[in-house]
This record gives structure tokens, C-alpha cells and sequence, in this order.
């Protein structure tokens, strides 16, 4: 009995000082969509000052795929002790009311960390596109219901549900063409291979300010503060739109309090760095960390029944 005991002692002993010594590694944050998007865009500005600020290198690792859900599965199953981290966007709130069958629940396979920014989608279209303002798109989409399309990222993803509560709004329909993700999207949009996209600004901006793309409009309730020339959409046309996208750590659910709130910690420290916050705000990104785990957990709880109801509005079939 007493050697049992001793055993279990040292056992816990030894997770606890596995947890005040946290890291001790490499940490890896999974991005679960292709390079190049805002996702991991946001992953790339956030990671450096992360990784001062932890003590140890925080590696992004790209696994993209079916709405973002191979890379949730991935950290999900992956070990609950802080090495494994996962920066979520908006679509995994939004997946819930987009598929029947989820092998992943974004409440109860993670434990939230902090919410890391907030910002908008943007309308873009290719410079051939005949419609040069927003109300000139609408008038051209309701004389040819369907027949435009746009591209966006994954299925019930942030950028296809944006575009589904603007047609509603509007009273207007475009035909969706799914990519694998918002980059894909994007090199075809660039390429003139499809006229119209919803996605993000982090990825988008530079495109527009390049003159390579022609910007209808963002989501957001407000005007981005470094592109102050481009109007919301509700300026543009559709009163009282708005569709903010974000993005957010997780860890594995079953991580201890202590460490997550290591993380957090290390993570409020990250955004209060000036560059960290000038370099996110000239890609259309503003800091937005939440003040404690449990607020993060809250919001996101509160974004899957907010989206479950645009879902069940605009009439999206389950896959």
C-alpha cells in the first residue's frame, strides 16, 4: 500500500513540476488552413513575440482541410499539456450548423485560451468586373440572379456565411464556388478566374492597396483604421450589415487552469507589444485579447448560437 502510494505521489509530483516548468519545448501552433491566409497570416505576426515571451520557439504547422476541421482534429487529439496549440477563426463556430456528422466539438474537445484579434472580411472584385461600386454590384446581380459568381473560402466558412447574410440583406443572389480555402480563392479571383470574393482583409488588403483587386466594401460596423478609404458595406449600400471575423487560441480540453493561464498571460503580453499590434492594424487586424479563459470560452459559446441562426435565416444545407 504504501509503495502504491508513494508511486501516485511521485506521479503527481511530477505532472505539477511539468506544469510550473511550462515549456520546457517546442510548442506548436496549428493553423488549420493553407499558408498564406488570414489565419495564418495572423499566426505568423502573433508566433515571434509569443515565442520571446513563453521562453521557448512556437512553430506554426499549416493542416488544412475540410473547414478547418482536420486541424481541429489534430490538436483535439492531440496530448493536453500545452505543447499542441491550435489558432481558431470564426468558422469554427460556425461549423456546428453546417454539418451533420462533426467528428470535432469546438466547446467540448478545447479548452479556450484567449481571443487574439478581431477584424473584418472584405467584398473584392477582379478590375474586369464591369460593377465599380457596391450599388452598382447589386444592380447587376439582381438583373442576372445566380449568374455572377464568387469565391470564398470552405464551406460555412467565415467568408461564405458573410456573403450569404449580405445576399440576404440585399436581396440578391450570387452562386457560391467553394475553395479549400481563402487562398485558393484568391490566386483564382487574382487571376480573373472568378470575378467576385468574400474573405479576409488580412489576406486581401495588400491586393487591393496593389491595385490588383477593387474593393466594394469591409464588414465591419466600422471603417479599418490604416484603409479608412474603403467604406463598410452598410455605408455602401446595405444598411446595418456587419460580420466580424476572429481569431483565437485553444488547447487540447483536459489542459490544467496553470497552464492555460500561462498562455494567456503570454499572450496579453504579446498584443500589448507595440510592433505585434502596428504590424497586425496594417493588415486590417486590431488586438482584441480576451481578459480572462473563462470570457474567451463564453464568447465562443455565444458565436455558435449567434451563427446557428444566420444559418438556419439564409437556408444552408447541412453537408
Amino acid at each position: 500500500m504504501r509503495c502504491a502510494i508513494a508511486i501516485l505521489l511521485s506521479v503527481v509530483t511530477a505532472a505539477a513540476s511539468a506544469q510550473s516548468n511550462y515549456p520546457s519545448r517546442i510548442v506548436r501552433l496549428i493553423v488549420p488552413s493553407s499558408p498564406g491566409g488570414g489565419t495564418d497570416t495572423t499566426a505568423r505576426i502573433v508566433s515571434p513575440k509569443l515565442s520571446d515571451t513563453l521562453g521557448q520557439q512556437v512553430v506554426v504547422e499549416n493542416r488544412a482541410g475540410a473547414s478547418t476541421i482536420i486541424g481541429m482534429e489534430a490538436v483535439a487529439r492531440s496530448a493536453p499539456d500545452g505543447y499542441t496549440l491550435l489558432i481558431g477563426n470564426s468558422t469554427m463556430t460556425i461549423i456546428p450548423s453546417t454539418h451533420k456528422a462533426l467528428s470535432v466539438d469546438p466547446v467540448k474537445d478545447f479548452a479556450a485560451v484567449s481571443q487574439l484579434v478581431e477584424l473584418p472580411q472584405i467584398l473584392v472584385s477582379h478590375p474586369s468586373f464591369p460593377g465599380r461600386t457596391l450599388k452598382d454590384l447589386i444592380a447587376l446581380a439582381r438583373q442576372r440572379p445566380g449568374a455572377i459568381d464568387y469565391a470564398a473560402g470552405s464551406y460555412g466558412g467565415s467568408g461564405h456565411l458573410a456573403m450569404e447574410l449580405l445576399m440576404h440583406m440585399a436581396g440578391l443572389k450570387v452562386t457560391y464556388i467553394p475553395y479549400k480555402s481563402g487562398n485558393a480563392g484568391l490566386t483564382d479571383t487574382l487571376g480573373g478566374q472568378v470575378p467576385l470574393m468574400m474573405g479576409s482583409v488580412l489576406s486581401i488588403l495588400p491586393h487591393v492597396r496593389g491595385g490588383k483587386l477593387r474593393a466594394y466594401g469591409v464588414t465591419s460596423p466600422r471603417r479599418v483604421s490604416t484603409a479608412a478609404d474603403i467604406p463598410t458595406l452598410a455605408e455602401g449600400g446595405v444598411p446595418g450589415y456587419q460580420a466580424t471575423q476572429w481569431f483565437g487560441i485553444f488547447a487540447p480540453a483536459g489542459t490544467s487552469s496553470e497552464i492555460a493561464r500561462k498562455l494567456h498571460g503570454a499572450i496579453i503580453s504579446t498584443l500589448n507589444d507595440a510592433g505585434v499590434r502596428n504590424q497586425l492594424l496594417i493588415d486590417g487586424a486590431e488586438a482584441q485579447p480576451s481578459k480572462t479563459p473563462d470570457e474567451f470560452a463564453l464568447f465562443v459559446q455565444a458565436e455558435i448560437k449567434k451563427w446557428a441562426q444566420v444559418v438556419k435565416a439564409a437556408g444552408i444545407s447541412q453537408q
